[in-house]
């Protein structure tokens, strides 16, 4: 799944290459594609061709461009905005293309643009999808979001993103702490390689028990998060595969500077110790043994660690 930085790479290009244009076509090629889009492709296509790209917008990893009142559609009431969310999913890429340029092979919606280009959203697994969403407010400040979106937290990458409040709730939490930024209701934008990278940062195992860490030892955390990621966004996102590319097909390059994710036996770049994988979930998580020695039970159970 692309992770936070990917999807600001994806929003950053439609900002330059689709904001400001007018949809004159929709095509849907492929059903699953809109499955999230009740009404169906018909409905979408009707709703999207003659709207105007206001805004290319992004909460945590929730990526959607904001589309002008127009006219109404068959499942919207007449008046305001409009949000256009993309689910990525596993392999969804959102490509700008010239009109000319040849189709690629899971192409399954089309979308051309008064500009000549055409916008084409291709996915290999299927698991991606477009849908129209309102906007409502959000209750944690004066923007609005697809109502799909309400529910998902200021990521740390977030101007308006309140640290202390976050720090706050991670105390009243008795969770472990990579749990915890893995909550997008919690802190949205963190997935599986960036919280260990953080933790990593910070010298904090992810087993450790939020209501056992203190306030300045979740503050580093949260900063490293934020530092990793605007890290990982100044080389372009984390690319593992041909599948991520951004809106001009290029890959991001941060693997290259992954410090424990996917490193596996490998020195820790702090001490050097064999970096350890050990099972998360139906995942898996990276540490190192001596930055990052686990929780002991008894330990945990004891009281705040950390100054």
């Amino acid at each position: 799944m692309p992770e936070l930085p990917e999807v600001e790479v994806v929003r950053r290009g439609l900002e330059k290459f689709v904001v400001g244009r007018t949809i004159t076509d929709v095509e849907v090629n492929h059903p699953r594609a809109v499955r999230r889009h009740v009404p169906g492709a018909r409905d979408l296509e009707a709703q999207l061709t003659g709207r105007v790209v206001t805004a290319a917008r992004r909460r945590g990893k929730f990526l959607w461009l904001v589309l002008d009142g127009g006219e109404p559609g068959d499942s919207e009431p007449a008046g305001g905005d409009l949000a256009l969310v993309v689910h990525l999913g596993m392999s969804g890429q959102m490509l700008v293309q010239p009109s000319t340029a040849p189709d690629e092979k899971h192409l399954h919606i089309r979308t051309r643009l008064d500009s000549g280009d055409e916008l084409r959203f291709v996915d290999q697994r299927t698991f991606g999808g477009w849908a129209i969403a309102p906007l409502v407010p959000t209750p944690d400040g004066p923007d609005t979001v697809p109502d799909s979106a309400a529910h998902i937290a200021r990521d740390p990458m977030d101007e308006l993103f309140d640290r202390d409040a976050v720090v706050d709730t991670l105390r009243r939490k008795h969770t472990e702490i990579k749990r915890a930024l893995l909550d997008q209701t919690v802190v949205s934008g963190i997935g599986n390689i960036y919280a260990d990278e953080a933790l990593w940062r910070a010298k904090v195992h992810g087993a450790r028990l939020t209501d056992r860490l203190s306030r300045p030892v979740l503050r580093r955390i949260l900063d490293a998060a934020h530092d990793v990621m605007a890290d990982a966004l100044h080389q372009g996102g984390t690319s593992f595969d041909a599948l991520y590319v951004n809106v001009n097909g290029e890959s991001g390059y941060f693997d290259r500077s992954l410090s424990v994710y996917g490193r596996a036996d490998r020195p820790c770049p702090r001490c050097g110790a064999p970096i350890r994988r050990q099972k998360f979930t139906n995942r898996s998580s990276f540490s190192c043994p001596r930055c990052q020695p686990a929780p002991r039970p008894a330990a945990a159970a004891s009281g705040t660690i950390g100054t």
